[in-house]
């Protein structure tokens, strides 16, 4: 079974923050309920001992009764009523069904026990155990406890609405008689079971956790909104926006560290753009008019051959310049962020070559689920370069839309011979070309991808078992 991974900060410290309270609320607890079952075990076997004590006294008190008065007795304490004990005499051990031992049963038994045998001697005959008020049996008719007048055990062996174990003890006092007494223990030893964690505990744990949840999301939502905008603002600057603007106005000091960083990068990312361009406007006037030279030049050699050759040089040279050139211009695209439909740019970029003027080489199916944030002229033209790619190399272009939440996915699949798979990321190269394809300049797909990847998608090759490329780019959603 997987476990619950939240991925966002706030899920992530919300959870670490509840099982950090559980586990130490929990651990406190088990010590509290722990230290707290210690004393009231220590309270009851202390109750018990005073309880035996007063067996003890009573037994000793029977002892010394004349046998014939010690029925008389027994009646006026039953006609008084309102004593601690039950106490009756029978000519043999009652015998009953006993409760299920426990700790604390055990204990009191124990404790009981060892009272009487050393106020009475260790050689008397006793017997104590734990009843249930259903199982009691208190004549040597079997009489139950319900079945007597209320007067004489009921307010000595009841305690409504509890329903307590009684504890009865046995002892002999003579070949035919044997002293019985009931009794319960005093509050709070009523029970004698061993309750888990009180109500008020298990609330107090859910109000602290709820709190400090509470309090934990306002202080990493309150954090986190500066990352967000850092976030932004990194994102804006892979699709180009480059401004002065700080990204994000708040936070910490090491966002706000981070943010000055970024802005610097920022400046110097402006810097190259700028020089980048006035470098290769120098570079394209500068070479421009020594290739041009060079051809006048050549127009006036007299050798044929000779001509034919520096022609053939020339046009390479040419070809080089204005490749590198078109790299550079299509790639860096001024652009700001816009709302891009889609749907419109493919319309119009499959029109040409859908039925019947174009011979149905293009198809499209699905569509655009909503605008696109991106630059408009470079999504235009990284879509164009590869319907351009899949009809030249593959004749027909099938395209495909996936689009949901997280991106938009676009699937041209070709009908051409593929690309060997060794080669799928060399063709993303400058002016790579697969042996008997010499046609373009071999740019269409890296500009493709750099488009792409100034929009934080990507651009991928793969084979199709049945024959043809499938090209897919990525386009990663973001707030329009």
């Amino acid at each position: 079974m997987r476990l619950f991974k939240p991925r966002s900060l706030l899920g992530r410290m919300l959870l670490l923050t509840l099982l950090a309270v559980l586990l130490a609320q929990g651990l406190s607890s088990i010590i509290w309920l722990s230290q707290l079952r210690a004393t009231q075990l220590e309270g009851l076997v202390t109750s018990a001992r005073s309880l035996a004590h007063s067996m003890a006294a009573s037994v000793s008190y029977f002892r010394s009764l004349p046998l014939a008065y010690r029925p008389l007795v027994l009646d006026q304490l039953r006609s008084m009523g309102g004593t601690r004990f039950f106490v009756s005499l029978n000519d043999k051990p009652l015998g009953m069904q006993l409760l299920e031992p426990t700790a604390r049963k055990t204990a009191v038994i124990d404790a009981v026990s060892a009272v009487l045998r050393t106020q009475l001697g260790s050689d008397v005959d006793i017997s104590v155990t734990f009843v249930s008020p259903d199982d009691l049996r208190i004549f040597n008719s079997g009489l139950k406890l319900d079945e007597l007048p209320r007067s004489w055990a009921h307010y000595a062996l009841t305690l409504e609405p509890v329903n307590p174990p009684v504890l009865v003890t046995q002892i002999r006092l003579g070949p035919t008689e044997w002293l019985y007494i009931a009794s319960l223990l005093p509050e709070p030893y009523t029970t004698l079971e061993e309750e888990g964690l009180p109500a008020q505990q298990i609330w107090f744990i859910a109000l602290t956790s709820g709190f400090l949840l509470l309090f934990i999301g306002v202080l990493v939502h309150w954090q986190s909104r500066p990352l967000k905008r850092l976030a932004r603002a990194a994102r804006e600057l892979s699709l180009g926006e480059v401004n002065n603007e700080p990204p994000m106005d708040g936070g910490g000091s090491e966002v706000v560290e981070v943010a000055r960083a970024l802005n610097a990068m920022r400046e110097r990312i402006s810097r190259y753009l700028t020089e980048r361009s006035q470098l290769f406007s120098a570079i394209s006037h500068d070479l421009r008019t020594p290739i041009t030279r060079l051809r006048l030049r050549v127009e006036l050699l007299d050798d044929p051959a000779l001509e034919a050759k520096f022609g053939r040089d020339l046009d390479e040279l040419e070809l080089l310049v204005k490749g590198a050139l078109q790299c550079v211009k299509d790639t860096d695209i001024h652009e700001n962020i816009e709302r891009v439909d889609l749907d419109q740019v493919l319309d119009c970029l499959v029109e040409p070559y859908l039925a019947p003027q174009g011979n149905g080489r293009v198809t499209l199916q699905g569509k655009a689920r909503r605008p696109y944030a991106g630059k408009p002229l470079a999504i235009k033209r990284c879509i164009g370069n590869l319907i351009d790619n899949a009809l030249k190399y593959g004749d027909r272009a099938h395209l495909s839309i996936h689009d949901d939440a997280q991106a938009f996915v676009l699937y041209v699949d070709d009908e051409g011979p593929g690309v060997p798979e060794q080669r799928l990321q060399k063709v993303f190269e400058p002016h790579f070309r697969l042996a008997g394809t010499q046609q373009g300049y071999g740019l269409g797909l890296g500009i493709a991808r750099n488009i792409a990847h100034s929009h934080g998608g990507e651009v991928t090759l793969q084979n199709l078992p049945a024959g043809g490329l499938r090209v897919t780019l990525v386009l990663p959603r973001k707030t329009v």
